[in-house]
């Protein structure tokens, strides 16, 4: 299987299926997406889109997000929920080479758990409802906020870190045409050295401080999101395969 889907207009739209859990069990192909913005389908996209017959949308982005470069198109059958789980605005100029960009998006990464929680809470809950699969995660580059929830969920279910990390670092090869499509549509724009990035050692950072800060991700998960062990074996009845 492809992990990416080749759009015209989108750029990091990807399925998570094929990862194998600690048990033995494999995330299903074709249940759940992440995809950078989805208010660019229009056309062809938008029919090879519908044609994966995604029943909910989880868009991670601002209101001033949406308003600016438009939503998801209404479908018949799809469910659409926005969840802004960044409160904090980026400082860029806060940015320090010497630690690099993986150490800043982590830090970054760690404000949406604090800030954002009720609503990961409630994405999470989305995902393991077997009615509303299959599910698409998305914000405005599919990494950074995307990246959070997806890791979340995978940690849930069981996957190891190793492939948690390699997922979210499989932007990189989408990295190259976001930026050249982002540089014509704002082309005064001066871009900070890490922009459109994923390097690995910012998931492995974020997901080595999270579990220090709360004893594991799954502690995190139950004390500050309140998923509860049956959420999370619904989450792995519609993610994963069937054991028999």
């Amino acid at each position: 299987m492809t992990r990416h889907l080749e759009f015209l207009r989108l750029h990091n739209f990807r399925d998570i299926g094929g990862y194998v859990t600690r048990d033995g069990r494999t995330v299903q192909w074709r249940r759940f997406y992440r995809a950078d913005s989805l208010g660019w389908l229009s056309g062809d996209d938008l029919d090879r889109f519908l044609a994966l017959g995604i029943r909910t949308v989880l868009d991670l982005r601002h209101p001033f997000e949406i308003e600016r470069t438009g939503r998801v198109p209404d479908a018949d059958g799809l469910t659409y929920h926005n969840l802004p789980v960044e409160v904090r605005r980026w400082n860029v100029e806060t940015y320090d080479p010497e630690l690099g960009v993986g150490r800043f998006l982590a830090d970054r990464y760690l404000e949406v758990t604090e800030d954002g929680a009720d609503r990961l809470g409630f994405a999470v809950r989305t995902i393991a409802d077997e009615a509303g699969a299959p599910v698409v995660v998305h914000c405005a580059a599919g990494k950074d906020r995307t990246g959070v929830l997806t890791a979340l969920v995978l940690s849930l279910v069981g996957v190891a870190e190793d492939d948690i990390v390699a997922d979210y670092a499989l932007t990189g090869l989408a990295t190259e045409r976001f930026i050249a499509d982002w540089k014509a549509r704002h082309p005064e724009a001066t871009l900070w050295p890490g922009f459109g990035m994923a390097p690995a050692e910012a998931m492995r950072h974020f997901l080595t401080d999270l579990a220090a800060r709360h004893g594991s991700v799954e502690r995190y998960c139950a004390d500050v999101l309140d998923v509860d062990q049956a959420t999370i074996g619904r989450l792995r009845a519609v993610l994963l395969d069937d054991p028999r």
